[in-house]
């Protein structure tokens, strides 16, 4: 992992040493060709322009189509990260609706312990339905228990925050009643309250 981040960082600095590279000579080429023939005289530059014009052209062509090549790609991310965030809150807001109990049930102990993030069992079915429908996040800490079997802590993603309230958790408006509590308790998953004990079996 940290290989492939190196990796990238690598790639990056060696994208935009690049990008600079061909920016100036654009700008280099195309001011040499634009450049008057009296400047050109006072600089000295007439004779080395009017030998190796066709060079000068080739180069400004060569970097003017890489910049225009960089803008595209970068229009093109720009437009797939739009319509695959498009297309990511489209699945929340469709399973948001079609929770089942178990589902609802877990999501209901983010809000039940108050903490924005749990350790869950990854082989639970609400669990991995909820990754798959980009309502739950993976942050990583995976660990892996001879009894509970592999875990890792979870977190509900931002996009789908905005559509879990009260009302879809099935939750009380205000504080809970006596009765009304035992109903949220009976209805938690059945893994919590071996998660939440001291972790002694460790593979």
């Amino acid at each position: 992992m940290q290989k492939f981040k190196l990796d990238s960082l690598i790639s990056l600095k060696n994208k935009g040493l690049l990008f600079q590279l061909m920016l100036w000579l654009t700008i280099s080429c195309g001011g040499l060709l634009a450049l008057p023939g009296s400047t050109l005289s006072i600089l000295r530059l007439d004779q080395f322009v009017s030998s190796n014009a066709h060079f000068i052209g080739l180069g400004m062509i060569v970097g003017f189509a890489y910049l225009i090549s960089g803008v595209l790609n970068l229009a093109l991310d720009a437009s797939i990260a739009h319509l695959t965030q498009k297309k990511v809150i489209q699945t929340v807001e469709s399973k948001v609706l079609l929770l089942d109990p178990a589902e609802r049930a877990l999501l209901r102990e983010f809000f039940l312990q108050g903490s924005t993030k749990l350790t869950l069992p990854q082989d639970e079915e609400a669990v991995k339905s909820l990754i798959k429908s980009s309502i739950l996040e993976c942050l990583g800490n995976e660990r892996h228990y001879a009894i509970h079997g592999p875990t890792a802590d979870y977190k509900i993603s931002m996009h789908a925050r905005e559509y879990l309230n009260r009302q879809v958790l099935r939750l009380p408006a205000g504080e809970p009643s006596q009765e009304e509590m035992q109903l949220l308790i009976r209805s938690r998953p059945h893994f919590v309250g071996g998660i939440v004990q001291p972790r002694k079996h460790a593979a």
